[in-house]
């Protein structure tokens, strides 16, 4: 076993967590840390979450943290879990388990106090680093220091098992390479490749959840192509079958200082009509489906800032980019409100109603085709769109 102790890190130094260790046994080796807060912390990346592992049962648990005032939340205790809220510190506390059953969906668990059997159960050796809460001494059950020296993704055992127990494992070894990988890990290249079909029994928002997170990892581009060319999107989104307007996407993001954005990367990946049915399929929020439709809409023939003004800096942005075209000029540019209303066009003698929202229309087009003027300039052309429809009232 390669035995390191886990560098200092701000998230270490979060309030309550001490408090929390100790009322799960930390200094008698009954708690670690474990997963990503480990593995990132490794490799010199911030930390979000917290998780812990514990010997504990989960009603012990819960017993430990509501002595010592910690508020215990059951989230997910029928699988071993609780979140654990300490001085405003929020940690998931998980009892070792093992697998005792599963169908590539879900598994039923029993508890252990082996944390070989818990480290055993996990997808992959990088994920299954355990920390001391005191000392920081790492525990490796499988090479995954080694693994994340190499940046090498490795399932823990058999390939093709793992993804039997849970196919979105086929998803997550192409995320975490995506984000971590140097040197692809071949056997589980090839189970994945092998084992692609399997993912048609996965909801599809797991599948949405997953492949979301994947497109916008430091190296998306060549893993989707990867994913292309193997066909690991054709069972469940076929309509991803080339990556060069995606990858034409991530070099415009980054030639403008974008940030890469999940539907808009999405949006790159399908045929505009396939938008709609790829983003039922997935069962996005509404929000992200309009998103997805409007992407693919083109830049307009206004120009950068009136498309912005027309749709949102976000939608603009998004179809600008996916077009190729400049969006330095709306990136730092907040849209004006038009300086002018409808009583305004009321005082100059439109009548109340239509004619006064056709007028505005009118007013607003003119304006926006001018680089939004002034009030005093944008008064001149209400004068003039005003008096034009009061000549074709009279004429009428």
């Amino acid at each position: 076993m390669d035995r390191m102790t886990l560098p200092d890190a701000p998230w270490r130094h979060r309030a309550g967590l001490d408090q929390l260790a100790d009322a799960l046994g930390g200094a008698h080796g009954d708690a670690r840390f474990v997963g990503g807060a480990v593995r990132d912390t490794l490799l010199g990346l911030d930390v979000s979450d917290i998780d812990i592992a514990t010997r504990h049962a989960p009603a012990d648990v819960v017993d430990r943290l509501e002595a010592k005032r910690i508020k215990a939340i059951p989230t997910g205790i029928a699988h071993g879990t609780i979140t654990a809220v300490s001085n405003g510190t929020v940690v998931e506390v998980t009892t070792l388990r093992r697998d005792v059953t599963t169908d590539g969906r879900h598994a039923t668990v029993a508890f252990t106090d082996d944390w070989r059997e818990d480290a055993a159960r996990r997808d992959f050796t990088m994920n299954a680093l355990y920390a001391d809460p005191l000392s920081g001494e790492i525990f490796d059950y499988f090479g995954g220091i080694d693994d994340l020296r190499a940046g090498r993704v490795r399932f823990i055992g058999d390939p093709y098992r793992r993804i039997a127990e849970d196919h979105l494992r086929i998803l997550r070894f192409f995320r975490f390479h995506a984000r971590f990988g140097a040197a692809i890990d071949e056997a589980g290249l090839a189970a994945c490749t092998a084992r692609a079909n399997d993912l048609m029994a996965l909801s599809r928002e797991r599948i949405a959840a997953e492949v979301l997170k994947l497109l916008v990892a430091k190296n998306a581009v060549p893993v989707v192509t990867l994913m292309i060319d193997r066909g690991i999107f054709r069972p469940v989104l076929p309509e991803i079958s080339d990556a060069s307007r995606f990858a034409a996407l991530a070099g415009h993001e980054a030639a403008t200082g974008v940030a890469p954005d999940p539907i808009r990367r999405l949006a790159s990946l399908i045929a505009p009509q396939a938008a709609e049915a790829v983003g039922a399929r997935l069962k996005l929020s509404n929000n992200d489906r309009k998103r997805l439709i409007a992407a693919t809409a083109g830049p307009g023939d206004e120009g950068p800032r009136a498309l912005a003004y027309r749709v949102g800096q976000p939608q603009a942005i998004d179809r600008l980019l996916l077009a190729d075209a400049p969006v330095d000029a709306i990136t730092e540019w907040n849209p004006p409100r038009l300086p002018i209303n409808g009583g305004a066009l009321v005082e100059r003698g439109l009548a109340k109603g239509p004619d006064v929202a056709q007028a505005l229309r009118a007013i607003e087009t003119r304006w926006i085709g001018e680089g939004f003027p002034d009030a005093a300039r944008t008064r001149q052309i209400a004068d003039e769109i005003v008096a034009q429809a009061l000549r074709s009232a009279s004429n009428a």
